[in-house]
Protein backbone atom coordinates (compact mmCIF):
# COMPACT_ATOMS: atom_id res chain seq x y z
CA UNK A 1 0.00 0.00 0.00
CA UNK A 2 1.48 3.32 -1.08
CA UNK A 3 0.38 5.20 2.06
CA UNK A 4 2.17 2.66 4.26
CA UNK A 5 5.42 3.00 2.30
CA UNK A 6 5.17 6.78 2.26
CA UNK A 7 4.68 6.79 6.03
CA UNK A 8 7.83 4.69 6.54
CA UNK A 9 9.95 6.96 4.35
CA UNK A 10 8.53 10.17 5.79
CA UNK A 11 9.02 8.87 9.33
CA UNK A 12 12.79 8.63 8.93
CA UNK A 13 13.17 12.28 9.95
CA UNK A 14 11.30 11.84 13.24
CA UNK A 15 12.86 8.50 14.17
CA UNK A 16 15.90 8.41 16.39
CA UNK A 17 16.96 5.24 14.58
CA UNK A 18 16.96 5.52 10.79
CA UNK A 19 14.51 3.07 9.29
CA UNK A 20 14.05 1.76 5.80
CA UNK A 21 12.46 -1.12 3.99
CA UNK A 22 13.85 -4.07 2.07
CA UNK A 23 12.31 -5.06 -1.22
CA UNK A 24 12.01 -8.76 -2.01
CA UNK A 25 12.35 -9.14 -5.78
CA UNK A 26 11.36 -12.73 -6.40
CA UNK A 27 8.34 -14.60 -7.70
CA UNK A 28 9.23 -17.96 -6.17
CA UNK A 29 6.57 -19.09 -3.66
CA UNK A 30 9.14 -20.33 -1.13
CA UNK A 31 10.95 -16.99 -1.16
CA UNK A 32 7.65 -15.15 -0.75
CA UNK A 33 6.62 -17.46 2.10
CA UNK A 34 9.94 -16.95 3.87
CA UNK A 35 9.61 -13.17 3.50
CA UNK A 36 6.10 -13.31 4.92
CA UNK A 37 7.26 -15.35 7.90
CA UNK A 38 10.01 -12.80 8.49
CA UNK A 39 7.53 -9.91 8.33
CA UNK A 40 5.19 -11.66 10.77
CA UNK A 41 8.08 -12.25 13.19
CA UNK A 42 9.15 -8.60 12.92
CA UNK A 43 5.58 -7.22 12.94
CA UNK A 44 6.68 -5.22 9.90
CA UNK A 45 5.26 -4.37 6.48
CA UNK A 46 6.48 -6.38 3.51
CA UNK A 47 7.48 -4.93 0.15
CA UNK A 48 7.29 -7.53 -2.62
CA UNK A 49 8.31 -6.60 -6.15
CA UNK A 50 7.87 -8.38 -9.44
CA UNK A 51 10.33 -7.51 -12.20
CA UNK A 52 9.38 -6.81 -15.79
CA UNK A 53 11.17 -9.99 -16.92
CA UNK A 54 9.44 -12.17 -14.34
CA UNK A 55 5.91 -10.81 -14.66
CA UNK A 56 4.35 -8.91 -17.55
CA UNK A 57 1.35 -9.00 -19.89
CA UNK A 58 3.00 -11.82 -21.86
CA UNK A 59 3.62 -13.90 -18.74
CA UNK A 60 7.36 -13.25 -18.32
CA UNK A 61 9.60 -16.17 -17.47
CA UNK A 62 7.29 -17.19 -14.61
CA UNK A 63 4.19 -17.40 -16.82
CA UNK A 64 2.48 -14.83 -14.60
CA UNK A 65 0.77 -11.57 -15.44
CA UNK A 66 0.60 -8.87 -12.74
CA UNK A 67 -2.86 -9.99 -11.62
CA UNK A 68 -1.55 -13.56 -11.30
CA UNK A 69 1.34 -12.40 -9.12
CA UNK A 70 -1.07 -10.47 -6.89
CA UNK A 71 -3.29 -13.54 -6.61
CA UNK A 72 -0.28 -15.71 -5.70
CA UNK A 73 0.89 -13.26 -3.04
CA UNK A 74 -2.52 -12.85 -1.43
CA UNK A 75 -3.11 -16.60 -1.46
CA UNK A 76 0.20 -17.22 0.31
CA UNK A 77 -0.52 -14.39 2.76
CA UNK A 78 -3.82 -16.01 3.72
CA UNK A 79 -2.02 -19.29 4.37
CA UNK A 80 0.74 -17.65 6.39
CA UNK A 81 -1.56 -15.33 8.33
CA UNK A 82 -0.16 -12.04 7.05
CA UNK A 83 -2.75 -9.29 6.63
CA UNK A 84 -3.01 -7.95 3.08
CA UNK A 85 -2.89 -4.38 4.40
CA UNK A 86 0.73 -5.01 5.46
CA UNK A 87 1.79 -5.99 1.93
CA UNK A 88 3.12 -3.42 -0.55
CA UNK A 89 3.24 -4.61 -4.16
CA UNK A 90 5.84 -3.07 -6.43
CA UNK A 91 6.98 -3.37 -10.02
CA UNK A 92 10.72 -3.35 -10.69
CA UNK A 93 12.50 -2.25 -13.90
CA UNK A 94 9.19 -1.33 -15.52
CA UNK A 95 10.06 -0.14 -19.00
CA UNK A 96 11.27 -1.51 -22.34
CA UNK A 97 13.67 -4.00 -20.71
CA UNK A 98 11.91 -7.21 -21.95
CA UNK A 99 11.54 -5.75 -25.46
CA UNK A 100 14.94 -4.14 -26.08
CA UNK A 101 15.34 -5.98 -29.39
CA UNK A 102 12.34 -4.10 -30.78
CA UNK A 103 12.34 -0.54 -32.07
CA UNK A 104 11.77 2.04 -29.36
CA UNK A 105 8.20 2.84 -30.43
CA UNK A 106 7.17 -0.82 -30.24
CA UNK A 107 9.09 -1.43 -27.02
CA UNK A 108 7.54 1.60 -25.33
CA UNK A 109 4.06 0.56 -26.47
CA UNK A 110 4.59 -2.79 -24.74
CA UNK A 111 6.02 -1.05 -21.66
CA UNK A 112 2.92 1.17 -21.46
CA UNK A 113 0.64 -1.84 -21.69
CA UNK A 114 2.66 -3.53 -18.96
CA UNK A 115 2.53 -0.59 -16.55
CA UNK A 116 -1.23 -0.31 -17.05
CA UNK A 117 -1.53 -4.01 -16.18
CA UNK A 118 0.53 -3.48 -13.03
CA UNK A 119 -1.69 -0.60 -11.97
CA UNK A 120 -4.89 -2.48 -12.75
CA UNK A 121 -3.61 -5.33 -10.57
CA UNK A 122 -3.15 -2.96 -7.61
CA UNK A 123 0.62 -2.42 -7.62
CA UNK A 124 1.39 0.87 -5.87
CA UNK A 125 5.19 1.22 -6.07
CA UNK A 126 6.48 1.58 -9.61
CA UNK A 127 10.13 1.73 -10.65
CA UNK A 128 10.17 3.60 -13.97
CA UNK A 129 13.24 2.19 -15.69
CA UNK A 130 13.66 3.45 -19.24
CA UNK A 131 17.45 3.47 -19.15
CA UNK A 132 17.96 0.66 -21.65
CA UNK A 133 18.46 1.37 -25.36
CA UNK A 134 16.23 -0.28 -27.95
CA UNK A 135 17.21 -1.59 -31.39
CA UNK A 136 16.87 1.78 -33.15
CA UNK A 137 18.56 3.86 -30.44
CA UNK A 138 22.01 5.07 -31.42
CA UNK A 139 24.04 4.16 -28.35
CA UNK A 140 23.25 4.80 -24.68
CA UNK A 141 20.31 7.10 -23.99
CA UNK A 142 20.81 10.60 -22.61
CA UNK A 143 19.36 11.50 -19.24
CA UNK A 144 16.83 13.68 -21.02
CA UNK A 145 15.63 10.83 -23.26
CA UNK A 146 15.34 8.52 -20.25
CA UNK A 147 13.31 11.12 -18.34
CA UNK A 148 11.06 11.70 -21.38
CA UNK A 149 10.25 7.98 -21.64
CA UNK A 150 9.75 7.72 -17.89
CA UNK A 151 7.24 10.58 -18.08
CA UNK A 152 5.35 8.73 -20.81
CA UNK A 153 5.05 5.68 -18.57
CA UNK A 154 4.02 7.85 -15.63
CA UNK A 155 1.24 9.35 -17.74
CA UNK A 156 -0.18 5.86 -18.33
CA UNK A 157 0.10 4.93 -14.65
CA UNK A 158 -1.66 8.14 -13.59
CA UNK A 159 -4.46 7.59 -16.08
CA UNK A 160 -5.06 3.98 -15.00
CA UNK A 161 -7.66 3.41 -12.33
CA UNK A 162 -6.55 2.27 -8.91
CA UNK A 163 -7.59 2.44 -5.28
CA UNK A 164 -4.43 4.34 -4.36
CA UNK A 165 -2.27 6.74 -6.30
CA UNK A 166 1.08 5.07 -7.01
CA UNK A 167 4.51 6.01 -5.73
CA UNK A 168 7.38 6.24 -8.21
CA UNK A 169 11.09 5.51 -8.29
CA UNK A 170 13.22 7.12 -11.01
CA UNK A 171 16.93 7.15 -11.81
CA UNK A 172 19.28 6.64 -14.72
CA UNK A 173 22.16 4.80 -13.03
CA UNK A 174 20.31 1.51 -12.87
CA UNK A 175 22.41 -1.64 -12.33
CA UNK A 176 21.88 -4.61 -14.61
CA UNK A 177 18.96 -6.68 -13.22
CA UNK A 178 20.34 -9.78 -11.50
CA UNK A 179 23.94 -8.63 -11.12
CA UNK A 180 26.83 -7.66 -13.35
CA UNK A 181 28.48 -9.90 -15.92
CA UNK A 182 31.74 -8.04 -16.25
CA UNK A 183 34.67 -7.31 -13.93
CA UNK A 184 33.75 -5.07 -11.01
CA UNK A 185 37.06 -3.24 -10.91
CA UNK A 186 36.57 0.49 -11.08
CA UNK A 187 32.95 0.51 -9.92
CA UNK A 188 32.11 4.13 -9.23
CA UNK A 189 29.59 5.71 -6.88
CA UNK A 190 27.07 8.00 -8.59
CA UNK A 191 28.38 11.56 -8.61
CA UNK A 192 26.36 14.07 -6.64
CA UNK A 193 26.13 16.39 -9.65
CA UNK A 194 24.80 13.55 -11.82
CA UNK A 195 22.11 12.65 -9.27
CA UNK A 196 21.04 16.28 -8.94
CA UNK A 197 20.84 16.67 -12.72
CA UNK A 198 18.79 13.48 -13.02
CA UNK A 199 16.28 14.81 -10.50
CA UNK A 200 16.14 18.22 -12.17
CA UNK A 201 15.49 16.74 -15.61
CA UNK A 202 12.81 14.36 -14.40
CA UNK A 203 10.99 17.08 -12.48
CA UNK A 204 11.14 19.45 -15.45
CA UNK A 205 9.98 16.88 -18.01
CA UNK A 206 7.27 15.50 -15.74
CA UNK A 207 5.91 19.05 -15.41
CA UNK A 208 6.00 19.48 -19.19
CA UNK A 209 3.81 16.37 -19.44
CA UNK A 210 1.30 17.78 -16.94
CA UNK A 211 2.56 15.50 -14.17
CA UNK A 212 3.40 18.14 -11.55
CA UNK A 213 0.75 16.58 -9.31
CA UNK A 214 2.48 13.23 -9.49
CA UNK A 215 5.95 14.58 -8.69
CA UNK A 216 5.46 14.62 -4.86
CA UNK A 217 4.87 10.87 -5.17
CA UNK A 218 8.33 10.35 -6.67
CA UNK A 219 9.75 9.08 -3.39
CA UNK A 220 13.08 7.67 -4.46
CA UNK A 221 15.84 7.49 -7.02
CA UNK A 222 18.05 4.60 -8.03
CA UNK A 223 21.72 5.48 -7.71
CA UNK A 224 24.92 3.48 -7.44
CA UNK A 225 26.12 3.59 -3.80
CA UNK A 226 29.13 1.43 -4.62
CA UNK A 227 27.63 -2.05 -4.17
CA UNK A 228 27.44 -4.77 -6.79
CA UNK A 229 28.12 -8.44 -7.39
CA UNK A 230 29.01 -10.57 -10.36
CA UNK A 231 29.45 -14.31 -10.75
CA UNK A 232 32.02 -14.84 -8.00
CA UNK A 233 32.78 -11.56 -6.24
CA UNK A 234 31.08 -8.77 -4.32
CA UNK A 235 31.89 -5.07 -4.05
CA UNK A 236 31.30 -4.11 -0.42
CA UNK A 237 29.76 -0.83 0.68
CA UNK A 238 32.26 1.82 1.77
CA UNK A 239 30.24 4.66 3.25
CA UNK A 240 33.02 7.24 2.90
CA UNK A 241 32.75 6.89 -0.88
CA UNK A 242 29.04 7.80 -0.76
CA UNK A 243 29.46 10.74 1.63
CA UNK A 244 29.11 13.39 -1.08
CA UNK A 245 26.25 11.61 -2.86
CA UNK A 246 24.06 11.45 0.23
CA UNK A 247 24.11 15.26 0.45
CA UNK A 248 21.57 15.19 -2.40
CA UNK A 249 18.97 14.10 0.15
CA UNK A 250 19.45 17.10 2.41
CA UNK A 251 16.18 18.95 2.82
CA UNK A 252 14.21 16.38 0.82
CA UNK A 253 11.81 15.05 3.44
CA UNK A 254 10.37 11.66 2.54
CA UNK A 255 12.68 11.22 -0.45
CA UNK A 256 15.32 8.46 -0.35
CA UNK A 257 17.75 6.53 -2.50
CA UNK A 258 16.91 3.03 -3.70
CA UNK A 259 19.89 0.67 -3.74
CA UNK A 260 19.84 -2.24 -6.18
CA UNK A 261 22.20 -5.24 -6.18
CA UNK A 262 22.60 -5.18 -2.39
CA UNK A 263 22.71 -9.00 -2.37
CA UNK A 264 25.61 -10.64 -0.49
CA UNK A 265 26.70 -7.53 1.44
CA UNK A 266 28.06 -7.97 4.98
CA UNK A 267 25.34 -7.52 7.64
CA UNK A 268 26.79 -4.26 8.97
CA UNK A 269 26.58 -2.72 5.50
CA UNK A 270 22.78 -2.80 5.48
CA UNK A 271 22.59 -0.69 8.64
CA UNK A 272 25.08 1.76 7.16
CA UNK A 273 23.19 1.97 3.86
CA UNK A 274 19.89 2.68 5.59
CA UNK A 275 21.49 5.29 7.87
CA UNK A 276 23.05 6.99 4.83
CA UNK A 277 19.72 7.40 3.05
CA UNK A 278 19.69 4.25 0.90
CA UNK A 279 16.46 3.37 2.61
CA UNK A 280 15.03 0.97 0.03
CA UNK A 281 17.25 -2.10 -0.24
CA UNK A 282 16.61 -4.46 -3.16
CA UNK A 283 17.36 -8.15 -2.72
CA UNK A 284 16.65 -10.92 -5.19
CA UNK A 285 19.25 -13.43 -6.41
CA UNK A 286 20.67 -13.89 -2.89
CA UNK A 287 17.34 -15.33 -1.77
CA UNK A 288 17.04 -17.91 -4.53
CA UNK A 289 20.78 -18.55 -4.09
CA UNK A 290 20.08 -19.49 -0.45
CA UNK A 291 17.11 -21.60 -1.55
CA UNK A 292 19.32 -23.40 -4.08
CA UNK A 293 21.95 -24.04 -1.40
CA UNK A 294 19.34 -25.65 0.84
CA UNK A 295 17.93 -27.76 -1.99
CA UNK A 296 21.33 -29.03 -3.11
CA UNK A 297 22.30 -29.80 0.49
CA UNK A 298 19.07 -31.77 0.88
CA UNK A 299 19.85 -33.56 -2.39
CA UNK A 300 23.25 -34.53 -0.97
CA UNK A 301 21.49 -35.93 2.12
CA UNK A 302 19.08 -37.79 -0.16
CA UNK A 303 22.03 -39.43 -1.93
CA UNK A 304 23.12 -40.88 1.44
CA UNK A 305 19.68 -42.22 2.32
CA UNK A 306 17.93 -43.25 -0.89
CA UNK A 307 18.96 -45.92 -3.36
CA UNK A 308 20.08 -44.43 -6.72
CA UNK A 309 17.04 -45.58 -8.72
CA UNK A 310 14.70 -43.66 -6.36
CA UNK A 311 16.72 -40.45 -6.03
CA UNK A 312 15.50 -37.13 -7.44
CA UNK A 313 18.85 -36.45 -9.20
CA UNK A 314 17.98 -32.77 -8.76
CA UNK A 315 21.21 -31.23 -10.09
CA UNK A 316 21.29 -33.59 -13.08
CA UNK A 317 17.72 -32.59 -13.96
CA UNK A 318 18.35 -28.86 -13.46
CA UNK A 319 21.55 -28.97 -15.48
CA UNK A 320 19.80 -30.78 -18.32
CA UNK A 321 17.03 -28.17 -18.35
CA UNK A 322 19.60 -25.39 -18.48
CA UNK A 323 21.48 -27.04 -21.34
CA UNK A 324 18.28 -27.66 -23.29
CA UNK A 325 17.15 -24.03 -22.94
CA UNK A 326 20.34 -21.96 -22.52
CA UNK A 327 18.88 -18.52 -23.29
CA UNK A 328 18.75 -17.49 -19.62
CA UNK A 329 22.41 -18.24 -18.86
CA UNK A 330 24.54 -18.63 -22.01
CA UNK A 331 24.83 -14.88 -22.81
CA UNK A 332 26.08 -14.34 -19.25
CA UNK A 333 28.25 -17.34 -18.36
CA UNK A 334 31.46 -17.46 -20.38
CA UNK A 335 34.53 -19.69 -20.37
CA UNK A 336 35.09 -23.33 -21.24
CA UNK A 337 32.45 -26.03 -20.55
CA UNK A 338 33.78 -26.81 -17.06
CA UNK A 339 33.75 -23.11 -16.08
CA UNK A 340 30.24 -22.71 -17.44
CA UNK A 341 29.11 -25.75 -15.49
CA UNK A 342 30.41 -24.27 -12.23
CA UNK A 343 28.70 -20.97 -12.98
CA UNK A 344 25.41 -22.65 -13.80
CA UNK A 345 25.49 -24.34 -10.43
CA UNK A 346 27.12 -21.81 -8.10
CA UNK A 347 27.21 -18.28 -9.58
CA UNK A 348 26.17 -15.39 -7.33
CA UNK A 349 23.93 -14.22 -10.17
CA UNK A 350 22.00 -17.47 -9.68
CA UNK A 351 20.54 -17.86 -13.12
CA UNK A 352 19.19 -21.23 -12.00
CA UNK A 353 16.29 -19.15 -10.68
CA UNK A 354 14.89 -18.99 -14.21
CA UNK A 355 14.46 -22.78 -14.29
CA UNK A 356 12.61 -23.74 -11.10
CA UNK A 357 9.29 -23.50 -12.97
CA UNK A 358 10.37 -25.93 -15.70
CA UNK A 359 8.14 -29.04 -15.44
CA UNK A 360 11.07 -31.48 -15.17
CA UNK A 361 12.74 -29.37 -12.47
CA UNK A 362 9.51 -28.93 -10.52
CA UNK A 363 8.96 -32.69 -10.63
CA UNK A 364 12.49 -33.42 -9.41
CA UNK A 365 12.15 -30.87 -6.60
CA UNK A 366 8.85 -32.41 -5.48
CA UNK A 367 10.44 -35.87 -5.67
CA UNK A 368 13.26 -34.71 -3.39
CA UNK A 369 10.83 -33.19 -0.89
CA UNK A 370 8.67 -36.33 -0.90
CA UNK A 371 11.66 -38.63 -0.36
CA UNK A 372 12.98 -36.70 2.62
CA UNK A 373 9.55 -36.06 4.13
CA UNK A 374 8.83 -39.80 4.23
CA UNK A 375 12.27 -40.77 5.53
CA UNK A 376 12.93 -37.88 7.92
CA UNK A 377 16.47 -36.51 7.91
CA UNK A 378 18.77 -37.98 10.59
CA UNK A 379 20.23 -35.23 12.74
CA UNK A 380 23.89 -36.20 12.08
CA UNK A 381 23.31 -35.79 8.32
CA UNK A 382 21.55 -32.49 8.86
CA UNK A 383 24.54 -31.37 10.93
CA UNK A 384 26.92 -32.39 8.14
CA UNK A 385 25.18 -30.54 5.31
CA UNK A 386 23.07 -27.80 6.95
CA UNK A 387 24.72 -27.11 10.33
CA UNK A 388 22.82 -23.93 11.15
CA UNK A 389 19.49 -25.59 10.45
CA UNK A 390 20.68 -28.52 12.56
CA UNK A 391 21.25 -26.18 15.51
CA UNK A 392 17.75 -24.72 15.10
CA UNK A 393 16.24 -28.21 14.99
CA UNK A 394 18.14 -29.21 18.14
CA UNK A 395 16.97 -26.04 19.89
CA UNK A 396 13.38 -26.86 18.98
CA UNK A 397 12.80 -23.72 16.89
CA UNK A 398 12.69 -25.49 13.51
CA UNK A 399 10.80 -28.56 12.33
CA UNK A 400 13.00 -31.24 10.79
CA UNK A 401 11.19 -31.31 7.45
CA UNK A 402 12.49 -30.23 4.04
CA UNK A 403 10.28 -27.19 3.34
CA UNK A 404 10.69 -25.57 6.79
CA UNK A 405 14.45 -26.12 6.43
CA UNK A 406 14.47 -24.40 3.02
CA UNK A 407 12.44 -21.45 4.33
CA UNK A 408 14.74 -21.15 7.33
CA UNK A 409 17.77 -20.94 5.04
CA UNK A 410 16.12 -18.17 2.99
CA UNK A 411 15.22 -16.25 6.15
CA UNK A 412 18.86 -16.33 7.21
CA UNK A 413 19.59 -14.16 4.18
CA UNK A 414 16.69 -11.83 4.95
CA UNK A 415 17.54 -11.42 8.64
CA UNK A 416 20.32 -8.79 8.19
CA UNK A 417 17.99 -6.72 6.00
CA UNK A 418 15.24 -6.91 8.60
CA UNK A 419 17.65 -5.94 11.39
CA UNK A 420 18.76 -2.87 9.41
CA UNK A 421 15.33 -1.73 8.27
CA UNK A 422 13.25 -2.56 11.34
CA UNK A 423 15.63 -2.39 14.31
CA UNK A 424 14.12 -3.59 17.55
Amino acid sequence: MSSLLQKILAGRKESKTAKGIYSVCSAHPWVIRAAMQQAIADKSPLLLEATSNQVNQDGGYTGMRPVDFRRLVHGLAAEEGLAEKRIILGGDHLGPNPWQRLKSGEAMASAKEMIADYRNAGFTKLHLDTSMACSDDAGPLSDGAIAERAAQLCEVAEATAGEEKPLYIVGTEVPVPGGAVESLQGLEVTKRSAAEETLRLHKEIFAAHGLAGAWPRVVGMVVQPGVEFNHDSVVDYVRAKAADLKKVLKGKHGFVFEAHSTDYQKPAAYKELVADGFAILKVGPALTFAMREALFALAAIESELVEPSRQSRLWVVVNSAMLEAPKYWKPYYHGDPSQQRLLRKYSYSDRIRYYWNEPSVKAATEHLIDNLTVLSVPEPLLSAYLPEQYRAVREGTLENFPVPIILHRIRQTLAPYAAACFPR
